[in-house]
Parts: structure tokens; C-alpha cells; sequence
């Protein structure tokens, strides 16, 4: 079955999304006009075009019933075989017809050779969130295809700064619905032009040298992050299979470091089907999950944090949206935008006047959208990780915000009725039932930056998804150095305090 009516008059995806020096990445591009233009473009500190072309033939490609969860398996325009010129990197293929419209896809350029760090994108978070022809995880799909578009905005947007979630409320009735009307209304929640690409530019602008790869290349490859001195995750990295969890925890117990500038990390467990083309998440279904087992699951495709699958992601990260929540967007905290600071003497601090007490981030609002917390219990004054929800008790709580887990009655922004609120089933699932005793108790959740050790290696965390708006401020730009610095340099290396 096909449908008779594409959801846009130009459209592309490549495959695989991920290739080698003198491999091969086929562009697939469905076109209604009779010509289109290909501009393929390396993005970082600056914008470096590898190919292009203006006499692509445009070719009406097939739009299958069930493409959201099989794929489009359209027919291939192009066949690109990356020069061993081209840098590791993210690639955007930029698409126009003679009609005017214009769509972007992309891959990423690794490299064998280890530089500074790898940054591992979040694509399958772009996949749980895309809406191309089919139903996200969001509007009640369970399986979705890399092998299709991304929504508009995903890969490029004018001045993310300005259209992200954390200010969208500050934005005119108007300006929002213009931003709607150009974009994906998921566009703030994921992609590549979000995040990712306003650390890269910052981060390859400071002389970091970094080699990319995707959240598949993290399962398929346990020794991905083999040689490198850095793992690097940055903005909503929210879904995580086994694979790329034991990859990056093998990693840090031989003495590999993560930082993760990132939030919402790794809340959802998925399963790689199809040759990677397609992940799996039931999320709050989960008997609907043909490996759900009332006895334990550790493969269900639901939170790492449900007892079921018994595999808290604090054990890696150190922190957990269980405990965190929204913040800077609607039905949750205002806040000021920032950390307060709980101890300033932190390597993560060098440089920094601060004192206990002081703000940090707020001139980027940096706590914003999603942030991850621990359990925590206040010593004379300070807060200390309990180590009862999975973060190991050594983990240092180096600053904190306010942030809240919505209610089911809370969610804005297209959920459907399939929505269960983060607190409801997080009450249910952890606290046993979703009663409104439960809900109270994760209710106050917190933002937390914080470090610890693991096995040889080590981890910072930032708990929250847009540090990387705050990069452009010093205090951000400078803690971010500061781990840099000691993760790829070594630059003063000791245990955590």
C-alpha cells in the first residue's frame, strides 16, 4: 500500500547515516519538480561545501503506508563516495527545485584516527521524535525508520537560539505561529541545528579537535571509543539502546572519561532492529512489548530506571530524569535560568570567582526544557547524592536547580491521548503506584551538575539539556574548557571532590 500524497513536494534522506573515508553514502530524494540542486556541506566553526550539483533530475519516489516504522525505501538519486579529504563531521545535504523549495538530509564522516573527543550524536533521539510521514513515539508510534526524512527544523533553523523551548513562551502569538508554519512543532525537542551545532561551532572555534559518530555507531561498535581520551554528549540524548550503554560504561571502567552536556540522557531504553535502520520503544506500553516479563525484563523498551529492567542510568551518567524534570517552559519552575553553586572549590570551577550561592548559566538559561537530578539529603548545609536511586554515592553535587516531572494534565505541545505524565509513571513505576502520596515525592525535582569516578575513568554531568546556549557566556564557555581540559590533557587529573 502506498499513499497517494507525499507530506512535502521535496524530500531526502541518506544511507547509511554513517560512513568511512572512501566509503559510500546513497541520497534518496523524492522530487515532484522536473530538476533539483544538491549542496553538500560540512558544518562546524564554519560552513565548508564538498559537492555540488545543479542538474539533479527530479523523480516522484513511492510514499509506503507504513514508512514511519519500515522505511521509504525510495529509489537512489546519488551515490557519494567521501574523499579521505573530507574531516570527520557532520554533512548536510542541502536540496532545492527550480520550484523553490528546499529540504535538507544528512550523514556523518568518522574517522579511524582519535583526536581530541568523539561526539557521539543523538540520533536516535531524532528518530524517536521524527514525524515524517508516520506517527512519532509521541503520537503513539512504537517503531521508527531512520530510513525516511527529518522534519523541517531538525537539521536547520534561523537562530535556534531564539526558537528553542526554553523561550518559546516569550515569543508573540504570531512569531509562534509563523515558526509553526515553517517548521516541525517538534523541531525544538530534537535535531542536529538544536544543540549539536552550537557546540561544534563553539568547540571547533576553541582548536578542539573532534570525530563524530551516531548513537548507532555507539551499539554496533563496542571498541568505537577505543584510543579516544574523550566521550562527549551534548544536548537531548533521551534514548539509549543496551549496546551504547555498555560501549560508554566499558569505556569509563577502563579509564575512558565522559562528559555529558547533555539531559534528559538516556531516560528511554530502544532496541536496534533492521540492520540499525529502525528502533524500538514501547515506553509505557510495556506489555505490549514482546519481551515485557513480569519477573524482569532488562531488554524492555521502557525507562532504564523501571525496576523491570533494573539498570538506572544514573549508574552512568549519575544523574536520572526520574529526579529532574522540566524547567524554564511551561508548568514548570521559571527559576533563574542558571545553577546555584554549592562548591565553588571544583576543578570544574578553576578559573571562576565563585562562591557558594552563586548563580550559574543564567545569561544563556542554560537549566532549561529537560533536566536530570539525583536523590539528595542536605549535611550541614550542602547537598549530598543518597545513592539509593543508582548515582554512585560519590558523586559530587557541584550545583542545583529547580525542575518539575509533568502530570499527565500538565503536558502541552501535541502529546496525544496515549500521553502518560513523566511523574504519573514515575510514581507508578518506582514508587510503586501513582498515588498522589507517590507523586509528591518526585514532584521538587532538581537540575544536577555534578562529577564522580567510575572504575579507572571519570564522568561530569550537566544535567540539563541546554548548556550548550550558554556556551557564548564565560562562566558556561569556562567550566566547559575546564572539563575538556582535564578529560583529553589530563591536565591535573585526581579523584573527584
Amino acid at each position: 500500500m502506498t499513499n497517494d500524497v507525499a507530506p512535502e513536494a521535496l524530500a531526502g534522506y541518506c544511507w547509511p547515516q554513517s560512513v568511512l573515508p572512501g566509503e559510500t553514502v546513497t541520497l534518496h530524494c523524492h522530487c515532484e519538480a522536473a530538476a533539483y540542486a544538491v549542496k553538500i556541506v560540512r558544518e562546524g566553526a564554519s560552513a565548508r561545501t564538498v559537492f555540488e550539483s545543479t542538474t539533479m533530475q527530479g523523480s516522484v519516489q513511492a510514499m509506503p503506508d507504513d514508512l514511519a516504522s519500515r522505511g521509504c525505501g525510495w529509489d537512489p538519486s546519488l551515490d557519494i563516495v567521501v574523499d579521505p579529504a573530507w574531516p570527520s563531521g557532520m554533512y548536510v545535504v542541502r536540496l532545492e527545485d527550480e520550484d523553490g523549495n528546499s529540504a535538507e538530509a544528512f550523514f556523518v564522516v568518522r574517522t579511524s584516527e582519535p583526536a581530541d573527543a568523539l561526539l557521539v550524536l543523538s540520533t536516535t533521539t531524532w528518530s524517536a521524535y521524527n514525524d515524517w510521514g508516520g506517527p512519532s513515539f509521541y503520537v503513539g508510534g512504537r517503531m521508527s525508520s531512520a530510513q525516511r526524512p527529518l522534519p523541517r527544523g531538525f537539521l536547520h533553523k534561523e537562530d535556534p537560539e531564539r526558537y528553542r523551548v526554553a523561550r518559546f513562551r516569550s515569543l508573540s502569538d504570531e512569531e509562534r505561529a509563523a515558526v509553526r508554519r515553517r517548521y516541525s512543532p517538534w523541531c525544538v525537542t530534537a535535531g542536529w541545528a538544536n544543540w549539536e551545532w552550537l557546540f561544534v561551532r563553539w568547540a571547533e572555534s576553541q582548536g578542539w579537535r573532534l570525530g563524530y559518530a551516531t548513537s548507532s555507531d555507539l551499539d554496533r561498535d563496542p571498541g568505537l571509543l577505543d584510543g579516544w581520551p574523550a566521550y562527549i554528549s551534548v544536548g537531548h540524548d533521551e534514548y539509549w539502546s543496551a549496546g551504547m550503554r555498555d560501549t560508554v560504561e566499558d569505556y569509563v571502567d577502563a579509564g575512558g572519561n565522559a562528559a555529558f552536556f547533555s539531559g534528559n540522557t538516556a531516560f528511554w531504553q530502544v532496541r536496534f532492529e533492521d540492520g540499525y535502520s529502525r528502533i524500538v520503544g514501547y515506553k509505557n506500553a510495556i506489555r505490549d512489548d514482546p519481551v515485557f516479563d513480569p519477573a524482569g525484563a532488562p531488554a524492555l523498551s521502557t525507562m532504564w530506571s523501571d525496576p523491570l529492567v533494573g539498570r538506572p542510568e544514573n549508574e552512568m551518567t549519575g544523574v536520572s530524569f526520574t529526579r529532574g524534570g522540566y524547567a524554564h517552559i511551561a508548568n514548570s519552575p521559571r527559576g533563574t535560568g542558571g545553577y546555584t553553586v554549592w562548591r565553588p572549590d571544583h576543578w570544574a570551577f578553576t578559573s571562576l570567582p565563585l562562591r557558594a550561592g552563586d548563580v550559574l548559566g543564567a545569561a544563556g538559561t542554560v537549566v532549561g526544557y529537560e533536566c536530570d537530578g539525583c536523590e539528595l539529603e542536605l549535611r550541614d548545609g550542602l547537598p549530598f547524592a543518597t545513592g539509593r536511586d543508582g548515582t554512585p554515592r560519590d558523586f559530587s553535587v557541584l550545583a542545583t536547580a529547580p525542575a518539575h516531572l509533568w502530570e499527565t494534565s500538565e503536558a502541552v505541545g501535541g502529546m496525544d491521548d496515549s500521553y502518560i505524565g513523566e511523574l504519573n509513571w514515575v510514581a507508578e513505576r518506582i514508587g510503586g503506584a501513582d498515588t498522589p502520596e507517590n507523586r509528591l515525592r518526585f514532584a521538587h525535582g532538581r537540575a544536577v551538575l555534578g562529577a564522580f569516578r567510575r572504575g579507572r575513568g571519570e564522568v561530569f554531568t550537566t544535567g540539563c539539556t541546554d548548556w550548550a546556549y550558554g556556551l557564548g557566556h564565560n562562566d558556561v564557555a569556562t567550566v566547559t574548557t575546564n572539563v575538556l581540559e582535564r578529560f583529553v590533557h589530563g591536565h591535573g587529573r585526581e579523584a573527584a571532590r
